[in-house]
C-alpha cells in the first residue's frame, strides 16, 4: 500500500514518537511510506489532494532513527503524492500545537482530510468526525459515570462556586496538550482569581473535580477499532508517574514512564466508551485513566506507543499496520458500500 502521514512539521519528528513508529514498522512491512508536513498539503487542478513529500521505500530503514534520518536528510527522497494514487492518509498531527502566525494549520488537515476520503483515500482517524473529536468537549458526550465532574466555563464566579463544592479542583484550557496550562487549586487556594484570568485569555476553561488518585499518577492505554490495543496478552499501555511534589503526570511535564497493570478497572472503561469511538470512526486513540475514571480522550495523535512498546517488548506499531491491511482489504471486498467512517472503525 503508500500510505502517507501528516505531521505537524516533518523535520521536528523524533525517533521515539508513536507516528515514527508505524511509520516505520509500515516501511518494514513492505509498503512505500511518505512523511508530509500539514503545511504542505495542496488542492490539484485536477481535483485530486496531494503533497510533495518524503518517500521512504519499503524496507530502506532498519530502525526508527534511520527512518527518520532518510526523510529529514538533505538527500531525502523527494516525490509529489496525490489522492489518485494514495490508499491511506493518515493524520497524525496535534492542531494545539499550532498557535499564533500558524493557527491557520489547525483544520488544515482536517479539510484536506475531506477532500481525500472524496477522492477514495481510506483517512485516519475519520476527518468528519475530527473535525469536533479534536476539541476536548467531546469527551463530554461519554458516559457520565466514566468521567470526572467537570464544567467548562469562562466565568471566575463559577469556577469559584466549583471549587468550594468540590474542596479542590483542576484548571486547563479547553484548546491544549502534554499537561501545559494546568492547574490544581486546592482547599486554600489563593489565587484563583489569577489562574483564571490567564486561562480564559485563551478561551474556554475546563474544570474538573481533583482525583486524589492522581496523586500515584495515571494510565496512558491505547485502543484501537474500539478496543484496548493488544499484542500476545500485553496491553499498548503506559503508567506514567507523577514527578515529586507535581500531580501532573505527562511526559513532557516531568512524569516517568512505567509497566501499566490492566485489571478489570481499565478494562471496563474501554469498554464503556468504545461502541461511541466506533461509532464516530475513531481508529487509534489514546485514553488517560485516573482510579476508576478516564480524565481525557486523545482523538489525534496520541502519543505514547514506543514507549510501551518498550515496556512490554512489543512492537504495537506493526499490530496497527496490520489493522489498517485489513482495513483496505475490507475496501477491496465492499467498494463504496462501506463509508470512510464505517472503514476507519471496522476491526
Amino acid at each position: 500500500m503508500r500510505i502517507a502521514f501528516v505531521v505537524n512539521d516533518v523535520d521536528t519528528e523524533v525517533p521515539t514518537a508513536a507516528t515514527t513508529v508505524m511509520a516505520h514498522a509500515a516501511s518494514r512491512r513492505g509498503h512505500d511510506v511518505f512523511m508530509v508536513g500539514v503545511g504542505d498539503l495542496e488542492y490539484f487542478e485536477d481535483g485530486h489532494v496531494g503533497a510533495l513529500a518524503r518517500a521512504v521505500r519499503p524496507g530502506a530503514a532498519r530502525t526508527q532513527a534511520s527512518f527518520l534520518r532518510l526523510v529529514q536528510g538533505e538527500d531525502a527522497d523527494l516525490e509529489v503524492i496525490s489522492s489518485a494514487d494514495l490508499d491511506v492518509l493518515f493524520l497524525r498531527y496535534n492542531p494545539s500545537e499550532e498557535i499564533g502566525d500558524d493557527a491557520w494549520k489547525q483544520d488544515a488537515g482536517i479539510l484536506f482530510g475531506r477532500l481525500a476520503v472524496a477522492q477514495g483515500v481510506l483517512v485516519l482517524d475519520d476527518p468528519d468526525t475530527l473535525a469536533f473529536a479534536t476539541d476536548k468537549l467531546y469527551f463530554q458526550h461519554f458516559p457520565e459515570d466514566v468521567r470526572p465532574r467537570t464544567i467548562i466555563t469562562r466565568s471566575l464566579d463559577r469556577v469559584m462556586e466549583f471549587h468550594r463544592e468540590h474542596g479542590g479542583a483542576v484548571l486547563k484550557p479547553l484548546l491544549g496538550y502534554g499537561g501545559s496550562d494546568v492547574y490544581l487549586l486546592d482547599d486554600d487556594a489563593d489565587n484563583v482569581k489569577q489562574i483564571v484570568e490567564s486561562l480564559r485569555r485563551k478561551g474556554y476553561i475546563i474544570v474538573q473535580e481533583f482525583l486524589p488518585a492522581a496523586a500515584r499518577g495515571d494510565i496512558r492505554m491505547f485502543l484501537m477499532n474500539g478496543k484496548p490495543l493488544v499484542v500476545d496478552g500485553k496491553y499498548a499501555a503506559v503508567r506514567r508517574v507523577n514527578p515529586p511534589g507535581d500531580f501532573r503526570s505527562n511526559m513532557t511535564a516531568g512524569g516517568k514512564p512505567a509497566k501499566a497493570k490492566i485489571t478489570d478497572r481499565e478494562l471496563r472503561l474501554a469498554e464503556a466508551i468504545g461502541p461511541r469511538l466506533v461509532a464516530d470512526g475513531l481508529f487509534l486513540v489514546g485514553i488517560d485513566i485516573v482510579g476508576d475514571k478516564i480524565v481525557e480522550i486523545n482523538t489525534i495523535s496520541p502519543g505514547g506507543l514506543n514507549i510501551a512498546s518498550k515496556l512490554e517488548g512489543v512492537t504495537f506499531g506493526n499490530a496497527v499496520v496490520e489493522a489498517i491491511e485489513r482495513k483496505l482489504e475490507y475496501r477491496r471486498q465492499y467498494g463504496a458500500t462501506l463509508t470512510n467512517r464505517q472503514l476507519a472503525s471496522m476491526d
